[in-house]
Parts: C-alpha cells; sequence; structure tokens
C-alpha cells in the first residue's frame, strides 16, 4: 500500500503530506508549509525516523500556506520542485505578498518543473495521476492513485465546503467545473485528502456537501 503521513503546519494549519513506498522507501512531499524550525524539524524526524527517500517535492498550488518549506526541503533533500506552469506567477510573486499573511521570513524557492494534466509521478511501485482543477488558481492540481482509492486535491474540495474563489487567479465557474467533471467523476468510495481539514470521501461529498449536491458529475 501507498503510506501517507500528513502534519498540520503554519498559522493557516495547511496539510502537508508525505506518501511513500515502504518497500522502496522512496517518498514524495506534497505541499511542505513547514514554516518555523519546529514545524521544519518535524518533517525531517519523520523523514529520517522512516528511512525515506525524498524522489519528489510537489505543490498542488502556490498560495504561500503550502508552498513555506518548499526551499527547505530543496536545498536539504536536492530534490526539484514541480507544480503546474499556470501557478509559476503566483509561485514567484510570494515573496513580495507572505509578508500579509503573517510569512514574514518566507524563503522563496524557485521551480525546476512542471507538472500537467496526464502526467504520471512514480512514487516506489504506486502512480500517482496528475489532474489539472483550476478555479481555487489557475494551476491548481489533484493527485490521483486509482489502485488504492485516494486523491490528494489541495484546496479544490473538502468535508462540506470548496476551496475560495475570492484570492488573485480564482474563477468560481472553473472551480465547479473542476469539481464536477474531474472529482466527481471518481468512485464514490475514493478516500479524499484536502490541503485544510481532515479526510473525506467523494461519495460522502457528492451527498452532503452543500455546494456538490447540484453538480452532476
Amino acid at each position: 500500500m501507498l503510506h501517507i503521513q500528513y502534519f498540520v503546519f503554519n498559522a493557516l494549519r495547511e496539510n502537508t503530506y508525505v506518501l511513500y513506498d515502504a518497500a522502496t522507501r522512496e517518498c514524495l512531499v506534497l505541499d511542505p508549509g513547514c514554516y518555523t524550525e519546529r514545524e521544519r524539524d518535524t518533517l525531517d524526524n519523520f523523514l529520517a525516523d522512516k528511512r525515506l527517500l525524498v524522489k519528489h517535492l510537489v505543490n498542488t498550488h502556490a498560495h504561500v500556506d503550502h508552498i513555506a518549506g518548499n526551499q527547505h526541503v530543496k536545498e536539504k533533500y536536492n530534490v526539484e520542485l514541480r507544480l503546474h506552469k499556470e501557478d509559476l506567477p503566483m509561485l514567484d510573486a510570494a515573496v513580495s505578498y507572505a509578508p500579509s499573511y503573517c510569512f514574514e521570513d518566507y524563503k522563496p524557492a524557485q521551480a525546476d518543473g512542471f507538472l500537467q494534466e496526464g502526467d504520471l509521478i512514480q512514487v516506489g511501485a504506486f502512480e500517482l495521476a496528475v489532474l489539472h482543477v483550476p478555479g481555487h488558481s489557475p494551476g491548481h492540481i489533484a493527485l490521483y492513485q486509482k489502485e488504492e482509492g485516494i486523491c490528494f486535491v489541495g484546496d479544490v474540495l473538502f468535508k462540506d465546503s470548496v476551496g475560495r474563489v475570492d484570492l488573485p487567479g480564482g474563477d468560481a465557474d472553473q472551480l465547479s467545473n473542476s469539481i464536477q467533471k474531474r472529482l466527481l467523476t471518481l468512485p464514490d468510495a475514493v478516500k479524499v485528502y484536502p490541503g485544510h481539514g481532515p479526510p473525506t470521501t467523494i461519495g460522502r461529498e457528492r451527498k452532503h456537501n452543500p455546494f456538490c449536491v447540484n453538480l452532476a458529475p
């Protein structure tokens, strides 16, 4: 199975995920929000304890609470940072807007490559498919592992809610379309891991999320 460990980091209580294959010890760090030294140590100690090899560093999108630890992970583990190209302007601008979100000591990190719809990311024996799900941001992506029935959706879909569209690059129509066409078409049993808050499932959100009940896949 693909193992999942998550941490709640920074003042905005962002979920940072480590996805790893215990057999190969390869892992992917998704949306490192570790901002303080203590948070960075928490992530590093977990990776060291599990003797994991960081093969991938991925951002679902480039809002500062999801990228605060990018530079630390890049430098410490000599790994390339990848995200969707349409979120590159937001990544590059983060150094200017981060202080207004109480990230005064944010360290910027440059992207090393880009991901797009249909790309596959290999973590040990597991492949994660990249889904382009814009709306919360122009280049927002999700990662879907079909065999395990899991999807990492960033800030697109939450338990009983959906992502904001009032930030720069947000688009309500795009967000609704992404949820309807890319997420609600997944099986009901798929477990959803969001960028904030607890996990949920596609089926639960289809039935109970007030933003989803009228969206027919």
